[in-house]
């Protein structure tokens, strides 16, 4: 599963081999400034081609085997994620690069979704001491609890990425992660009767999101295996044993022992397959002083 790529350390996870690290060398990062800088941020927003013109200037620099390489990973259900970043971060790589190189790392794998709670290809939020949001996204001192992205809209939400753009003054906060595969309880979940009815999904205002879809918690690839989509704080219950299923899957979920816990050092994006991993963080110990700014897409993977 392990490939070379020239100017790109890759690696299996510390924690799991399901998940692959990969580390872009300073001489790559040196050659991304030109054709990165080639374009502003207002230019990647408003015209999309030119999101694939700097996708196609890091894929270059691979000798076009990072795209091969990264939807491979992401498509394969023995992994499903990796983490992507550059080995070192130096006064170059701010924050309008960050977004630039996550932008053409998503782009070697699919279209992303409209995200209407920023209203363009991707989001960038803070999460701070205080939050006077509707959602647990920026909630710092509570538990985000594990689930997949989508829920919520009509569009196919094959994949996410979520990169750390800043971090000061954090303790805690770890990014917590469960491949569907390894969760102890998968199969019973899967199997009752009420994971295949279809629930209705909703969102807070703050998503901008203004109608509501049904769909089932599980479906099944075409192997017939479990896929998931799950979030703890958007789904309406039509009775009791929805809300009673719903309770045992989110208590299934929390307990289990197999999640992965790890921290991810500022420049790093996480790209995972939204149908068999689900994510959540850690809650930050209280500090008034604390900030971390996140950025996500998320997407459909290419048809060719």
């Amino acid at each position: 599963m392990i490939d070379e790529i020239k100017g790109f350390d890759i690696k299996f996870n510390e924690k799991t081999s399901r998940i692959i690290n990969i580390d872009i060398s300073d001489d790559i990062i040196g050659k991304l400034i030109f054709p990165f800088n080639k374009f502003d941020l207002t230019a990647l927003e408003y015209k999309p081609f030119t999101r694939f013109t700097i996708a196609k200037s890091l894929d270059d620099l691979s000798n076009n085997k990072l795209s091969k390489f990264l939807n491979n990973i992401i498509k394969d259900r023995n992994t499903g994620c990796f983490i992507i970043k550059p080995k070192n971060i130096t006064p170059k790589i701010n924050d309008i690069f960050l977004v630039k190189l996550s932008t053409a790392v998503a782009h070697l794998i699919g279209n992303p979704n409209h995200d209407a709670m920023a209203g363009k290809y991707y989001a960038r939020f803070h999460v701070k001491h205080v939050d006077k949001s509707d959602s647990y996204l920026r909630k710092a001192y509570t538990n985000m609890d594990l689930h997949t992205d989508g829920t919520y809209v009509k569009e196919k939400t094959d994949w996410l990425l979520m990169s750390k753009i800043e971090e000061k003054n954090v303790e805690g906060g770890e990014t917590a992660m469960l491949h569907l595969d390894d969760w102890e309880h998968c199969e019973k979940l899967y199997n009752d009767p009420v994971a295949k009815e279809d629930f209705v999904w909703s969102s807070p205002r703050s998503k901008n999101i203004d109608y509501k879809v049904e769909h089932p918690v599980f479906s099944s690839d075409d192997k017939g295996r479990a896929q998931i989509s799950y979030i703890d704080q958007f789904p309406e219950p039509k009775n009791m044993k929805q809300g009673i299923f719903l309770q045992k899957l989110s208590d299934s979920l929390e307990e289990s022992s197999n999640k992965v816990i790890t921290e991810l050092p500022v420049g790093s994006a996480v790209v995972a397959n939204n149908y068999f991993w689900l994510h959540g963080r850690k809650p930050f110990k209280e500090n008034k002083e604390l900030s971390r700014e996140l950025l996500r897409i998320r997407g459909s993977f290419f048809i060719n």
